[in-house]
């Protein structure tokens, strides 16, 4: 606090500010970011205000300067990473300033590789269970940091321990809490740089089940269908669902779809899932558009049996079916309809020669050659007959 005193010494009123980022405190390198200084109840308490950073490195942007309501910040850099405070001075006494501000920490993401987020036992919660959040890294880091983008105004401070050469963070949240549905990201950084972080790991969704009756779910044509056949299937229910979500046993991943009202009155949504290579194990679940963490309970499973071999049913153009000649029986056929080609051009070209020739013998060698091309064209003809 002393060194701060230094880098921004107190010069009055007891009024303290309140410092704040828009739109987050959490900026990627090479983004930008604007500080605002400002009473709780208003912006436009003081006339202007100036920063200071905790740790006095000197970032020339804005190092002595003094601004007016806001200061818009990048793009910024690993230097800019850190605690920052400001004081503002006062429309009736301008060469006035009030006490500092309580500390914002800006920090910097995209420097270090991602972590890993995962959901323990899964990101599917039942209503009342507890869920552990893990932060994990190949990489030893000592912090990690847990973002919601629901419920943490500030990342959660995590601190890392090593784990399989690398380190992770557990964070267990009770099923007290009515805050767990969201969206969360998890960032890690080295002891020594903490306020610069690595890049987000993926979104993870937590979302809590069991807080409406099931939904009901069927398949169209069947339950069971021949390979290649196209499957749909269909969630349903009385309660006016916004949105249904179709989820297959062993996949992290759902498909969701709006609500459509049948003509039975129920309220329903078609997934069609194309020709059935595979089968599998379905549920569904409805909810609200404006709670879309909170889902209903689960249809009852609805499993899914392919029966026959694809490849028979729905043929490749490498995998000829019956209909199709067998390739190397069309190559040999090819071969053999060139060579009579050939053998008829050299035939026709033979019989022009000797026409030609006989217009110009005398009479009785052109009877002689006559016979000649009789004999060849009889010799050619039993040489160009196909044995059986």
């Amino acid at each position: 606090f002393f060194l701060v005193q230094r880098a921004c010494p107190y010069m009055g009123g007891q009024d303290k500010p309140f410092l704040s980022a828009w739109p987050s405190a959490v900026v990627p390198q090479g983004g930008h970011v604007t500080l605002w200084c400002h009473y709780r109840r208003g912006f436009n308490n003081f006339t202007n205000f100036t920063l200071c950073k905790d740790d006095r490195s000197h970032v020339p942007t804005f190092h002595g300067r003094i601004f007016q309501e806001s200061f818009l910040m990048g793009p910024v850099t690993q230097a800019h990473a850190g605690t920052y405070r400001c004081r503002g001075s006062y429309p009736h006494s301008p060469t006035e300033w009030s006490a500092l501000s309580e500390p914002l920490a800006i920090r910097v993401t995209g420097v270090h590789k991602k972590p890993s987020l995962r959901a323990l036992p899964g990101p599917l919660v039942k209503s009342g269970e507890t869920v552990i959040l893990q932060c994990s890294s190949d990489t030893v880091f000592g912090h990690f940091f847990l973002h919601s983008e629901v419920t943490f105004e500030d990342p959660l401070h995590l601190f890392g321990e090593l784990h399989g050469g690398g380190s992770q963070a557990n964070y267990s949240i009770s099923p007290k809490r009515s805050d767990l549905p969201g969206t969360y990201r998890c960032y890690s950084s080295v002891t020594h740089s903490p306020y610069v972080l690595s890049a987000p790991s993926d979104p993870l969704d937590i979302v809590i089940t069991g807080l409406y009756e099931k939904p009901s779910l069927s398949a169209q044509p069947g339950p069971t269908v021949q390979a290649g056949e196209n499957v749909t299937l269909s969630c349903s229910s009385w309660r006016s669902f916004h949105m249904y979500h179709l989820s297959r046993d062993g996949e992290a991943n759902e498909l969701r779809l709006p609500t459509v009202s049948s003509v039975n009155g129920t309220f329903q949504a078609n997934f069609p899932l194309g020709p059935a290579t595979h089968g599998g194990t379905y549920r569904c679940f409805g909810s609200y558009r404006d709670s879309p963490y909170e889902w209903s309970d689960p249809s009852d499973p609805l499993s899914v049996l392919v029966t026959g071999n694809p490849s028979s049913s729905w043929p490749s153009p490498t995998e000829p079916n019956s209909k199709t000649s067998n390739p190397r029986h069309l190559h040999v056929l090819i071969g053999t309809s060139v060579v009579m080609i050939l053998f008829t051009i050299f035939f026709f070209l033979l019989h022009c020669w000797c026409s030609n020739k006989k217009s110009k013998l005398p009479a009785p060698m052109y009877q002689q050659q006559e016979s000649e091309g009789v004999s060849l064209r009889l010799r050619a003809s039993l040489f160009l007959t196909p044995r059986i």
